[in-house]
């Protein structure tokens, strides 16, 4: 199986995004697929053992912000384009594009004579593409969104929705074949206990005693919310580690700019873990990081498949209060065995549901009809 994997994005990046795209190509590669990856022009460094295939430098946006930019038109046609070279050079089976924007330039690409296109479906447009429209035009948005949801899911000729949710609302207008993958992690051993307590000790934070949250602070992902939890757990700290510092200020919240190697240690020295975000129709990879770090998690019910209220995660209604979210993470802060409990569940399942050798394959047998759809 030749495959491309594609990304309107810099790559390798660390944002949920371009973690799961890494790790899925990578997957499909131990699984004995052949794979590039086709992306921007920017990233920090390579990928040990995969191919990457970039635009030009100097076509490419910089930085790793989401949302629509100015530079992201060109960009993306000079990213057809050499897709379709790959193409033409490779005789792809298929190409998996992630995300909406990925998937708007396989099929331009597709049009012109490319392989045929497999949606990896992130988030939904419906969901996310108001966060970056002013709030007076939120309905107008969502129905933009919806009205792309709708456009690409009827012209792929497959889909990959991350969770139940978004099947359920692609479903009716996929024009091939869907499937719910989640994303995987490779669960690892935790770092060393003395390794933890040095990370912790180096930031001023006591092992377990703490609140943390992994990921980028852009709007979507709701960072005003953590800042007024922050403000409701005092003095209990609330840290967010991320890879870029937030565009606003946010205090009491205490933003740490570190990288994944950096933060991992105090992942698992955190007594408890948040994921605030309202938005649905993705997998939020931070919660696999939380899973696999088995710490306690306290997030929104309905963000992803699996995850039980009070048997493997602290889960609050969709449209919780900020202060729904400190009561939880002050409760479990304050009781060990619960959040201990809570925490091996979440890594039990982490195991049980996301491990990529099984993913991959489900996902080759999906990428297999496709190409003998393609074939007739």
């Amino acid at each position: 199986m030749r495959l491309a994997l594609l990304g309107a994005f810099a790559f390798p990046a660390p944002q949920g995004s371009q973690v799961f795209t890494r790790d899925q190509a990578l997957a499909l590669q131990r699984a004995g697929a052949r794979v590039c990856v086709v992306c921007y022009g920017s990233g920090e460094g390579g990928v040990e053992g995969l191919e990457l295939i970039r635009i030009g430098g100097a076509l490419s946006p910089r930085g790793f912000r989401s949302g629509p930019r100015l530079a992201k038109p060109l960009a993306d046609l000079a990213l057809a384009r050499r897709l379709l070279r790959v193409q033409r050079e490779r005789a792809l089976d298929a190409v998996l594009a992630h995300n909406a924007e990925a998937a708007l330039v396989a099929l331009a690409a597709r049009a012109l004579g490319g392989a045929p296109v497999v949606y990896v479906a992130h988030t939904l447009c419906e969901e996310e593409l108001s966060a970056y429209a002013p709030a007076r035009l939120r309905r107008e948005v969502d129905g933009i969104g919806r009205a792309l949801d709708v456009a690409i899911a009827r012209r792929v000729d497959a889909t990959i929705a991350l969770g139940e949710l978004a099947a359920a609302r692609l479903g009716p207008d996929a024009r091939g074949p869907l499937d719910v993958i989640p994303p995987g992690i490779a669960v690892q051993p935790a770092p060393g206990r003395s390794e933890i307590e040095q990370a912790c000790a180096h930031h001023g934070l006591t092992r377990d005693g703490f609140a943390l949250y992994a990921g980028n602070l852009d709007a979507y992902q709701e960072p005003e919310a953590l800042s007024r939890v922050a403000a409701q757990i005092a003095p209990r700290p609330l840290v967010a580690v991320t890879h870029a510092p937030p565009k606003r200020e946010l205090a009491p919240l205490r933003v740490l700019q570190l990288s994944p190697r950096e933060w991992r240690p105090l992942l698992f020295g955190a007594g408890v873990t948040l994921a605030t975000r309202a938005r649905r129709g993705g997998f939020p990879i931070k919660l696999l990081n939380y899973m696999e770090a088995g710490r306690a998690i306290v997030a929104r019910a309905g963000q992803v498949d699996g995850l039980v209220h009070d048997e493997s995660a602290w889960l609050v209604e969709r449209r919780a209060a900020p202060e729904v979210f400190a009561r939880a993470t002050d409760a479990l802060l304050r009781d060990p065995a619960r959040r201990q409990a809570l925490g091996r569940a979440a890594r039990a399942q982490a195991r049980r549901a996301h491990a990529w050798p099984e993913l991959a394959q489900r996902t080759l047998r999906l990428l297999e009809r496709v190409r003998e759809e393609s074939r007739r």
